[in-house]
């Protein structure tokens, strides 16, 4: 249907929904940038938790946008660390929950 509101106008809605989502998470210290245009989300920043990229992702799509380019640089000790977890990671998997804080 039509749009009621100026599409600038939404994309600043979401923006704003989006940094709110980020601002009550634990990446919240990350301080990544968001803009959002014609319901595009791009996220930039760095972190030192490879899992905190994906975070930014799901939470961008939760506040609804369309699609989501991620441009977080995870640092290469991060990847590293990933890399050796993976193996003691595939036998805790069954085991670990979400790691949604329970707030």
């Amino acid at each position: 249907g039509p749009q009621a509101k100026a599409p600038a106008a939404v994309d600043a809605e979401l923006e704003k929904a989006i940094r709110a989502k980020f601002s009550r998470s634990k990446i919240a210290e990350e301080k990544f940038q968001v803009r959002v245009q014609d319901g595009v989300a791009t996220i930039e920043g760095k972190t030192g938790v490879i899992q905190r990229k994906a975070t930014a992702t799901r939470l961008a799509k939760l506040a609804g946008a369309v699609s989501v380019v991620n441009r977080i640089e995870v640092s290469r000790e991060a990847k590293e660390k990933a890399a050796g977890n993976l193996a003691a990671g595939r036998r805790r998997a069954q085991v670990k929950r979400s790691d949604v804080p329970g707030r």
